[in-house]
């Protein structure tokens, strides 16, 4: 078998990071050398718990879970806790207390295993990028060591999902993503118009999944109980969808994607109507140099495989 590719996840684990991660956990050609836990969807607190839980869940006590940042960079931290449930689980009973993170700071985590992989780091982002931006601002030479950054957040139709031009994860904290933008990390955005058109789970569908049986199979479908709901009174969705799941996808296989393109990408900072906005020069009007690759169209029945493939365990 080939090497397996070294993997370091940031995430701020509800419902969707948590199927992510389970997705990751059961490949046996990834390698996650880490996994760091920011403020996002719900407090620290709670994300750290919901990603030490999935791992439980998943058997894979052999990977290292580290407490990250517990804020944004500037704003006030808002979480998502309307659309994942108090705990970010789906408020169904789960045993989410008492367990404990690993020693260390998530950030001086990542650095050291960009340091460890140099130039072979893939880093897969499902919340604010609070943790990524702390990493560019200590190590100057963090960028240059990472491979690829995929990075669940923004829209490239400009639809949000927390004002009407938002995506939630870069609205907690513009000014990490434009640090990030800034960095010369090498971005690949999967947005969330991605998964609204592209991987959303219909009652039906869900129902399949569900009856393969197994505990991972109903751990995925049941924590997005809270979810749902959401999608179906909010977004207006005809399932729920699952931004971190397909762009976890992407970043272990890249022809989930059918469509990517090279973009210039800034962000609204301001605390006004569009905060949180990430502008994509879709039309090259500004002239400015790409800075980021963005998947403009997903395969829904590849990413569904490697869904089932996760929880036919």
């Amino acid at each position: 078998m080939a090497s397996r590719r070294p993997f370091f996840i940031d995430t701020d684990t509800a419902s969707d990071d948590a199927v992510a991660l389970a997705i990751a956990f059961a490949r046996d050609d990834i390698d996650i050398v880490g996994i760091s836990v920011v403020a996002g969807n719900v407090p620290l607190d709670f994300a750290l718990q919901n990603a030490l839980y999935t791992r439980e869940v998943c058997g894979r006590a052999d990977v290292p879970v580290y407490a990250g940042a517990d804020r944004p960079l500037v704003f006030p931290l808002g979480t998502a806790q309307h659309v994942h449930g108090n705990d970010g689980m789906g408020d169904i009973g789960l045993p989410l207390t008492g367990r404990t993170p690993d020693d260390g700071h998530g950030v001086d985590a990542l650095i050291q295993a960009s340091k460890d992989f140099d130039g072979a780091l893939t880093l897969v982002t499902l919340g604010p990028l609070t943790n990524i931006a702390l990493a560019v601002g200590r190590d100057p030479l963090f960028a240059s060591r990472v491979q690829r950054v995929v990075v669940m957040g923004a829209a490239a139709d400009h639809v949000g999902n927390v004002n009407p031009v938002a995506e939630f994860n870069m609205w907690v904290d513009p000014h990490a993503v434009q640090v990030v933008l800034d960095s010369g990390l090498p971005l690949e955005f999967v947005g969330w118009d991605i998964s609204r058109r592209d991987a959303v789970i219909v009652p039906s569908e869900a129902a399949r999944l569900r009856a393969f049986g197994t505990p991972l199979a109903e751990f995925c479908i049941d924590i997005q109980r809270i979810v749902a709901e959401f999608c179906a009174n909010d977004t207006k969705l005809a399932g729920f969808d699952m931004p971190d799941p397909i762009a976890m996808a992407y970043a272990i296989d890249h022809e989930v994607a059918t469509e990517v393109r090279d973009l210039h990408l800034e962000v609204e900072c301001s605390d006004g109507p569009t905060r949180g906005m990430v502008v994509m020069d879709l039309l090259g009007f500004t002239r400015r140099a790409p800075n980021a690759k963005v998947v403009m169209h997903a395969d829904h029945d590849r990413f569904i495989g490697h869904l089932e493939a996760t929880i036919r365990n």
